[in-house]
């Protein structure tokens, strides 16, 4: 059975072909992430995990997040941080099955960044401003960033980020590939759509299992990407799509 997601508070969670689309939802705190929205995002991801489908993920009011809740953070000590309350949540967003389509505009700084490092692909307009300025308010980006963010732009701008407290523009981002196109805001969620759609094109199980290979350690290679395609190479997907292509072929 589905997940209810008409009982959400943080998230206004809508289901389409192929997708779910969640718009975080806190515009009095600039969609701060709190535990609740964590709580949330869980039952979301345990809906994907059990039913795949893409993941589109927004903000309102022309913010995507502006962090952590800072009202809740203060109170925070040091059993709270082992607990990883975000960073669990966003690894587990990162390792959804079907990919996850971030759509950025205004702040998504501090955990509102490392949510939007934990997906897949993103997509951002002018008005971005992405960064992780823990380390001005004595902590640090402890959900992801330490290490997604070299991964994604490399050590040096990752440092400058993360040390300096460095806020990228949009523009900016779309330089360094930390997004992958940037459009007006009234036009991204079409933008994401879009994505998904192209996304929803290929065969859901050749994608399940190139994003699964795809984040696997180095030394897991080549076995996995040989079992993998074993899988694939025994799929009624492959016989019936490389059919087609060969009757198209043959016009």
């Amino acid at each position: 059975m589905g997940v209810d997601y008409s009982s959400f508070t943080t998230l206004q969670v809508t289901e389409g072909e192929g997708r779910v689309t969640a718009v975080l939802n806190r515009p009095e705190v600039r969609n701060a992430i709190d535990s609740a929205m964590v709580q949330e995002l869980h039952l979301l991801c345990a809906d994907l995990e059990e039913n795949p489908r893409i993941l589109i993920l927004a903000g309102s009011n022309g913010v995507f997040a502006s962090g952590a809740d800072i009202g809740q953070l203060r109170e925070r000590r040091r059993d709270d941080a082992l607990r990883g309350i975000n960073s669990t949540v966003f690894s587990r967003i990162a390792q959804l099955p079907m990919p996850v389509i971030a759509a950025l505009d205004g702040y998504a700084l501090g955990g509102g960044a490392e949510l939007a490092f934990a997906a897949d692909f993103r997509i951002g307009t002018p008005r971005l401003k992405i960064g992780n300025p823990e380390t001005s308010l004595g902590i640090m980006a402890a959900a992801g960033a330490t290490w997604r963010l070299k991964e994604l732009v490399g050590e040096p701008l990752a440092k400058d980020i993360l040390l300096a407290g460095r806020i990228l523009t949009g523009e900016e981002a779309l330089a360094v590939h930390l997004v992958t196109e940037i459009v007006e805001p009234e036009q991204l969620l079409a933008a994401a759509d879009a994505l998904a759609d192209l996304i929803g094109r290929q065969d859901p199980l050749a994608v399940r299992l190139t994003k699964a290979v795809f984040a696997a350690p180095a030394a897991a290679h080549p076995v996995i990407d040989t079992l993998a395609q074993g899988i694939l190479f025994e799929s009624s997907a492959k016989f019936d799509r490389m059919d087609a292509f060969l009757e198209r072929k043959k016009k």
